[in-house]
């Protein structure tokens, strides 16, 4: 089907549509670019992350609406304002009745809107727990995704010069193969090129797919490739367990938030029983009364009358109030069983993560101490050994792809110490390589 615009001013309008929508994109991408230049260390992204992350800001906006309820439930009931008009006047001695204005006001039994003060309280605590718990995360995910980036930066770095060195021997390869060298050797080389080049490719796109999770945790849209991380490996030494096993029941924001649970139903159990208790409304009557016919005949006549009216509700259903009280009580136990489930998980985790960093270090120190000194000198004899015509170029091809891989596992180890020393730090709300903490203030 053809689509034609017949108004000329459409394709106008059309035309400063897309004119502003490229400049508008060109400008989101401007910015994300100019913000994305600054990043290099994890403080730079921690930062960027507790700053500018949606939903970090939803919770927080949860807690806020949270604390907003709390005067609401801490009032009393609106008061009742009531007229009668009476289109047919009721006639007393002093006059017919003309209207009638009632004002009254509800008062819960003693202590029932203390209670669901607390209630709420508790229940907005919970929520700035949960804040708290994804301040944690976030920055638990962007640490990992951060060492994760940055072992990709280490690897692409070092394949580049695995393919350099390897292109450097391959006019020496060549120059032997027309002197009547082997061409097997040199058909060897090329295919190692190949593959390492194809893993070299590979590493580029892993670096585009992990910016843009980057990117998305940091609110950067349209930010293009993120520059790479400024980061090294890390010491040797490991952190205090026991400290940390103290500091999860102390401070980590998931227990702390199931606590606040706790209590609140805690007291949303003494608010069921508060239920059973009476209710008070006290309010005031006033009636207008008009002139008698024959006003001699009262010397009240026309004289308006006021009464003060006084009730308590009858909480006859007592059932209703037993199931909210059996509610309360099992929500209270659920809570208490989620609470230590969830604390023998954190506890597991931060034991995994401890192990694993210790077996981290362990190869960081095996590779780093023992294995690339000797891998390097591998490559050197095999090369000098190649180029005097005492070896083949399957020894040096072997030395060199040996090399490369001794050195991405030492920075894989070195990633993964940064990552478990980062999620045990998060699993016991310490400060995050000295940079980050939930926050504690409210």
């Amino acid at each position: 089907m053809n689509f034609r615009l017949r108004n000329p001013f459409n394709r106008l309008r059309l035309t400063v549509f897309a004119i502003g929508g490229i400049c508008g994109g060109a400008t989101l991408w401007a910015q994300g670019s100019d913000v994305a230049a600054q990043l290099s260390s994890l403080e730079d992204y921690l930062e960027r992350a507790q700053a500018a992350n949606p939903q970090l800001t939803a919770f927080e906006r949860r807690y806020e609406a949270a604390r907003e309820r709390i005067p609401l439930a801490a009032a009393l009931p609106d008061p009742m304002f009531q007229v009668t008009h009476f289109v047919e006047s009721v006639q007393t001695r002093n006059g017919p009745q003309e209207n009638v204005f009632m004002a009254s006001q509800k008062i819960p039994w003693f202590g029932t809107l203390d209670a669901r003060e607390r209630a709420i309280s508790e229940e907005a605590e919970a929520l700035w727990f949960a804040y708290q718990s994804q301040q944690l995360m976030l920055a638990r995910t962007v640490a990992s995704m951060y060492y994760e980036y940055g072992f990709t930066q280490r690897a692409t770095q070092l394949t580049e010069e695995n393919v350099a060195l390897l292109e450097q021997l391959e006019p020496i390869v060549e120059e032997r193969v027309k002197s009547g060298g082997d061409l097997n050797a040199l058909l060897r080389l090329k295919v190692e090129i190949g593959k390492v080049s194809d893993r070299l490719q590979s590493l580029r796109q892993a670096r585009v797919t992990q910016s843009a999770k980057l990117s998305e945790l940091l609110a950067l849209p349209h930010a293009g490739a993120l520059p790479w991380p400024e980061w090294r490996k890390p010491d040797l030494v490991a952190p205090d367990a026991e400290a940390l096993l103290a500091a999860i029941e102390a401070s980590n924001p998931e227990l702390q938030m199931l606590e606040r649970k706790i209590a609140s139903a805690g007291v949303r159990s003494e608010l069921a029983k508060l239920g059973a208790r009476p209710d008070f409304t006290v309010g005031l009557t006033y009636m207008q009364i008009g002139e008698l016919a024959t006003p001699a005949m009262s010397i009240d006549s026309g004289k308006d009358a006021w009464g003060i009216t006084f009730g308590v509700n009858v909480p006859l259903w007592t059932k209703k109030n037993r199931s909210a009280q059996a509610e309360a009580a099992l929500s209270r136990q659920a809570f208490e069983s989620e609470y230590e489930n969830r604390l023998n998980a954190l506890k597991a985790d931060l034991a995994s993560s401890l192990s694993s960093l210790v077996d981290a270090n362990r190869r960081l120190k095996l590779y780093g101490d023992e294995l690339l000194g000797l891998a390097e000198q591998a490559v050197e004899n095999s090369r000098a050994s190649y180029q005097s015509g005492r070896t083949g170029i399957l020894e040096v091809i072997d030395s060199e792809r040996s090399l490369l891989e001794l050195q991405m596992l030492y920075w894989r180890a070195a990633a993964d110490a940064w990552q478990q020393l980062v999620t045990a730090q998060a699993i016991a709300n310490q400060p995050i390589l000295g940079t980050f903490q939930a926050s504690e203030s409210k």
